[in-house]
């Protein structure tokens, strides 16, 4: 596992365990089993949905985008707020919102 992957883990650490999976070149984080976030480039993203998407907007925190076959695609996951990094507290509440919105997709 990568440092910084580490590190986040770390910070996560009020929210609960989390553990890591290499995926696609980068990590995906898990908590019970399920998906909330992932690390790509050492970047922290967060998933999101209708629900929660307004506090990344409103925060101006863009969704994860990669491409593939020469089409870019955006992902439900938005970057972390780099202050969460600073902030046990808020670094749980984001997890928190990022875990709800992954329950909320894998009951649809």
């Amino acid at each position: 596992m990568s440092e910084y992957v580490d590190h986040v883990i770390e910070v996560l650490a009020a929210f609960g365990p989390v553990s890591a999976r290499r995926m696609f070149g980068g990590y995906g984080l898990y908590h019970d089993g399920l998906m909330f976030a992932l690390v790509a480039d050492d970047v922290l993203y967060l998933k999101a949905d209708r629900q929660s998407l307004p506090f990344f907007a409103e925060r101006d925190l863009p969704p994860f985008e990669y491409e593939k076959n020469g089409k870019r695609s955006k992902m439900s996951y938005h970057l972390a707020p780099e202050s969460l990094f600073d902030d046990p507290q808020q670094a749980k509440e984001w997890a928190v919102r990022a875990y709800e919105a992954a329950l909320r997709a894998k009951k649809k």
